[in-house]
């Protein structure tokens, strides 16, 4: 009796919430509904207006297609160049002790405080042919699309290296060694005992960045030049078409960037659930 007795306690106290649990789940749902769910439901809903033939007019011009191209090529190469660096970036920061660790570690925060315009414009300044960096190389960086990617690694390389960063952090090197004792070489050890752990951290940081760069603006909008069919980006698209109150366009224009993001974070979220779900059975 006293056993069937502590066990219906334990299952009471599992079934118990947190007090105040009520309180500030509905807090959550009224800050995440004024913030996010209700201004981004008006884009759908505004778009739903047009019909799918207005929809597709709307997305299908030349300069928004090539608007997209770029906007998308170019977020991508710049995301993973940002996976793979920003990595190897965390792996330093993390494995190694160095003179001025701590200053790189916090410089990396810099793209999330800095304007995003007084990054574009420092950036467009450096790389220009007559600047401190652009003089120096053989190529032209500012006002093509190197100098978009550019902006985009700058903006999207944080993402990576802080979600990789305290995977790293908590990683046992145990492991590690038991590998080279069994004679694998360090590209084995990464390949087989590293990589898999920091994995889903790494392709979520991957999909956060891509995101990023695929909405940005401040920082990309002064290296690019905007020269239409060459380096004008979609958000800048958007912009043009609401300072001529085109909003139909701007609309379904922004309407196919936030499908795009929302499925790229959802592929990845989803991925990772796959994969725990194989390992936990």
């Amino acid at each position: 009796m006293p056993q069937l007795q502590l066990k219906k306690k334990t299952k009471k106290k599992k079934k118990q919430i947190i007090p105040g649990f009520g309180l500030s789940l509905g807090f959550s749902l009224s800050y995440l509904s004024l913030l996010v769910l209700i201004p981004l439901s008006t884009i759908f809903i505004y778009t739903s207006q047009l019909g799918w033939g207005g929809f597709f007019h709307q997305i299908s011009q030349p300069i928004v297609i090539a608007a997209y191209r770029l906007s998308f090529t170019t977020a991508l190469i710049a995301s993973l160049i940002n996976l793979v660096f920003g990595v190897l970036t965390a792996w330093v920061l993390v494995r190694y002790s160095f003179p001025g660790r701590k200053l790189i570690d916090g410089l990396l925060d810099l793209p999330f405080a800095l304007p995003t315009s007084v990054a574009g414009i420092t950036l467009a300044t450096l790389y220009s042919t007559n600047g401190w960096v652009g003089r120096l190389l053989p190529f032209k960086v500012s006002y093509t699309q190197i100098g978009i990617i550019v902006a985009l690694v700058l903006i999207g390389m944080p993402f990576v290296v802080r979600i990789v960063e305290p995977v790293l952090q908590n990683m046992d090197k145990e492991n590690e060694e038991a590998s080279a004792i069994l004679g694998a070489n360090r590209f084995q050890t990464l390949v087989h005992v590293v990589f898999p752990k920091i994995r889903p951290a790494a392709f979520s940081g991957f999909a956060l960045a891509f995101s990023r760069a695929l909405g940005e603006y401040g920082s990309v909008v002064f290296i690019a030049g905007n020269m239409p069919f060459k380096t004008e980006i979609a958000p800048l698209v958007i912009m043009q078409k609401l300072e001529g109150f085109d909003y139909d366009g701007a609309t379904s224009v922004a309407l196919v960037l936030l499908v795009a993001s929302f499925l790229i974070l959802f592929l990845i979220n989803f991925s990772q659930w796959l994969v725990k779900r194989r390992y936990v059975n």
